[in-house]
C-alpha cells in the first residue's frame, strides 16, 4: 500500500495556483508520492498533469462538487483523462433526518455513477458520520453498499468519521473488501480530536492488515483540523509515522 495527502489539509494553502503548486511542491518534499485534489481553486486539467509530473507525483482521487458530476460528467471525466486520475468521489453528503434521504441520493447519483462508469471512472463515496444513522436496522452506509454493483461504486472509508459514527474502522474496512481501493487515515484523540496519524487512540497496526486484505492500494492521510498547527507540519509527522510501520 503506498500512502499519500488528501490536499483537503492544506486547502488554505492552494486558493490561487501559485500557492496550490507550493504546496504539491511542500507535499513531495516530505516524501508523499501520491495525492487526492480537493478543496483547491480552479485549475485547468494540463496545469495540472505538467504539475503533478513536475513534482513526480500521481493523483489518485479527487472530489468533484456535485453540480459538476450531476451536469457534465463527461467534462469532468476528459479532465481526469488528462492528469490520469480514474477514481472520481463525492466528498460529503448530510443524512441527518430533514436533510438528504437515501432515496434523494439514490435518484440523484445514480446517473452519476452510471455515466463515470461508461467514460471509463470509478465513483468513490467518502463517508462521514452520518451515514452511521442506522434505517430498518443497518446503517445507511450498509444501505449504500447494497444498492450499487461493487464495480461502479466505492468507498472513500475515513477512518476517524467512522470512529465518530460509533463503528469500527478496521472492521468496515474488511465488511467492503474489493470495493475500498483508497481510504482516508486520520487520527481520532482524546475528546473526539482529530490528530496526526499515530497521535490519538485508533488502532492502525490492524486497520493496515485489514486494508491490506480488502485490497486498498492507497492510503491518503486527511487532517480536517490541525488545531493551530503547521498542516504540513502535521502531514509529515503522519508521514513519518506510516514509514516507521513500512508505508511509503
Amino acid at each position: 500500500m503506498i500512502t499519500g495527502a488528501q490536499l483537503f489539509t492544506v486547502r488554505d494553502f492552494c486558493q490561487t495556483l501559485d500557492d496550490f503548486s507550493e504546496s504539491l511542491k511542500k507535499i513531495a518534499d516530505i516524501g508523499y508520492k501520491t495525492v487526492q485534489i480537493s478543496g483547491t481553486c480552479e485549475y485547468e486539467a494540463e496545469w495540472l498533469k505538467n504539475e503533478l509530473k513536475k513534482n513526480d507525483l500521481k493523483c489518485v482521487l479527487t472530489h468533484i462538487a456535485s453540480d459538476k458530476l450531476i451536469n457534465d460528467a463527461k467534462k469532468v471525466c476528459d479532465d481526469h483523462d488528462i492528469f490520469d486520475c480514474n477514481r472520481i468521489g463525492l466528498g460529503y453528503l448530510n443524512f441527518e433526518p430533514g436533510q438528504v434521504t437515501l432515496d434523494k441520493f439514490y435518484d440523484t447519483f445514480t446517473p452519476v455513477v452510471e455515466n463515470l462508469h461508461k467514460y471509463g471512472k470509478y465513483f468513490m463515496y467518502h463517508n462521514h458520520a452520518t451515514e452511521f444513522i442506522k434505517q430498518d436496522g443497518k446503517p445507511i452506509l450498509q444501505h449504500m453498499a447494497e444498492h450499487f454493483s461493487p464495480d461502479k461504486f466505492g468507498f472513500t472509508l475515513d477512518t476517524y468519521w467512522i470512529q465518530f459514527g460509533g463503528a469500527d474502522p478496521a472492521q468496515w474496512i474488511e465488511n467492503f473488501a474489493g470495493r475500498v481501493p483508497v481510504i482516508h487515515l486520520k487520527d481520532f484523540a482524546y475528546g473526539a480530536s482529530i490528530s496526526v496519524v499515530g497521535e490519538g487512540n485508533l488502532n492502525f497496526d490492524r486497520i493496515f492488515a485489514n486494508a491490506e486484505k480488502a485490497g486498498t492500494e492507497y492510503m491518503l492521510v486527511e487532517q480536517d483540523n490541525c488545531h493551530g498547527e503547521n498542516p504540513f507540519d502535521c502531514l509529515k509527522r503522519s508521514y513519518e509515522f506510516l514509514k516507521s510501520r513500512g508505508f511509503e
